[in-house]
């Protein structure tokens, strides 16, 4: 007879104690003891003992296609790499309120031919009703159920048998096995393995919502991510509409994939082309505006860049930048300054990134300068003109990749020239209705740039 019993393993050296302490005694590592259940068998495995399944060659392997589920939203769809595999586990994550619960609720009501489980361990089936009330939609096949109870959970799921379960969220599933909290790394882990073990045999996909740390990462172990198949991260300001659901990690598509949301009153509305959400369409006349030609994923969009300069009121010079990393915005006023001859080290400078969306990509450089330039200079960026190039530290404007596509999407919006670094070669420009202006540095820029609005 099996007997289980739960010790708290030292994460670090792997040293077991009866009971959780602060500190582990063996290494004096901190905070890394995590309870776990242990299975004591009173016979030893015998090393002979029949296996139920035998190694095989890959050709003896039956592939058995299945096809993907349609989630009926396009933009899960896309991330997902074309829809949720069967018997996967996809953890999406994001900050409260930033929708992920409405995001998964709309996809459940939407599945009219698939049974679908959500299962809910925050909200009472009423609190359930008001929402799915707000989303004007029809509950179709969709069963509802309020448990944190990991052994109700996984009987439920094995008596209805559904094409789909929801599990709103892994934080607060808890194990009869373990005395500790609802949240904490043990129970987290157990209760994403005893899922698996469920849905992987019976080919039923699993959506999973996570909790996140004040850090942004996902909350509980680092071994939750590697259990699941699918990493989805929710993310935008709760001050603004728009949301992105990235993929971090997807076992079976690209993780270069996003999907572009709008919150609304009623739920989440897919938005076909994020170029027209992200530029002002009545800048006529405003300095500090630039257009940048961006890529996120696979996905090319257009941005708009706001830029203020102002005297500095108090002797000491503002840095401030929403959407942009302030390191790099720093490195391009001392490239201007340095290799410019603009003086802008005395005076207060706020970048804004529209639409409250955090953008990383190298090519919003050009963009950057251009708007702090318009705004320093108080002469306002022709509306027609957009810039897609990285700067180095010599003023240099280096490459970007996918330069073809910034200037398809550029073209598709309507724009008449776009900057680009000279050093973009092996492209043959002249199919390109747009103009494209090619420039190796930063100052014959800006001269090409304000020449003309002066």
């Amino acid at each position: 007879m099996a007997k289980a019993k739960t010790v708290y393993t030292c994460q670090s050296c792997g040293a077991q104690w009866p009971k959780w302490m602060g500190q582990c005694n063996s290494c004096g590592e901190w905070n890394t003891l995590v309870e776990e259940i242990v299975v004591k068998n009173k016979q030893p495995v015998q090393a002979t003992a029949r296996s139920s399944s035998s190694p095989l060659r890959l050709d003896q392997i039956t592939s058995g296609r299945q096809e993907r589920i349609d989630t009926c939203n396009s933009e899960l769809n896309r991330v997902l790499g074309g829809g949720l595999v069967p018997g996967s586990l996809i953890l999406l994550g994001g900050e409260p309120g930033i929708g992920k619960s409405t995001l998964v609720l709309q996809v459940a009501l939407a599945l009219k031919d698939k049974k679908v489980l959500y299962i809910s361990g925050e909200e009472s089936l009423q609190q359930l009703k008001m929402r799915a009330r707000r989303l004007q939609q029809d509950s179709g096949d969709c069963l509802f159920l309020s448990e944190t109870s990991l052994e109700s959970v996984l009987a439920h799921i094995e008596n209805e048998k559904p094409d789909l379960v929801i599990m709103d969220s892994i934080q607060t599933l808890t194990a009869d096995g373990l005395e500790s909290a609802p949240g904490s790394v043990g129970q987290i882990r157990e209760c994403a393995l005893a899922i698996m073990k469920t849905a992987k045999p019976a080919h039923v996909p699993v959506i999973l919502i996570g909790h996140i740390t004040k850090d942004g990462n996902l909350a509980g172990p680092k071994v939750l991510e590697h259990i699941v198949d699918t990493v989805l991260q929710f993310e935008g300001d709760r001050n603004y509409l728009y949301r992105i659901l990235r993929s971090v990690k997807n076992r079976f598509g690209s993780t270069s994939e996003l999907g572009i949301y709008e919150m609304r009153q009623d739920g989440l509305r897919i938005v076909s082309n994020p170029s027209e959400m992200l530029m002002l369409q009545h800048n006529d006349g405003l300095s500090g505006t630039s257009i940048a030609a961006s890529i996120e994923g696979m996905r090319s969009f257009m941005i708009e860049v706001q830029g203020l300069v102002s005297s500095a009121a108090y002797g000491t010079p503002q840095r401030s930048a929403t959407g942009f990393d302030l390191r790099r915005l720093n490195m391009l006023l001392a490239v201007l300054e340095k290799r410019a001859g603009f003086k802008l080290m005395a005076k207060d400078v706020f970048l804004n990134i529209a639409g409250g969306l955090r953008v990383d990509d190298p090519a919003m450089d050009l963009a950057v300068m251009i708007s702090i330039l318009s705004s320093n200079f108080d002469i306002p960026v022709s509306k027609q003109s957009c810039f897609a190039g990285e700067v180095g530290l010599t003023g240099e404007i280096r490459p970007v990749n996918r330069i073809e596509q910034r200037i398809t999407e550029a073209e598709k919006q309507g724009f008449s020239e776009i900057y680009i670094s000279r050093y973009n070669r092996g492209v043959d420009f002249s199919r390109f209705k747009i103009q494209v202006n090619q420039v190796d540095r930063i100052e014959k820029m800006v001269r090409m740039v304000f020449s003309q609005r002066k």
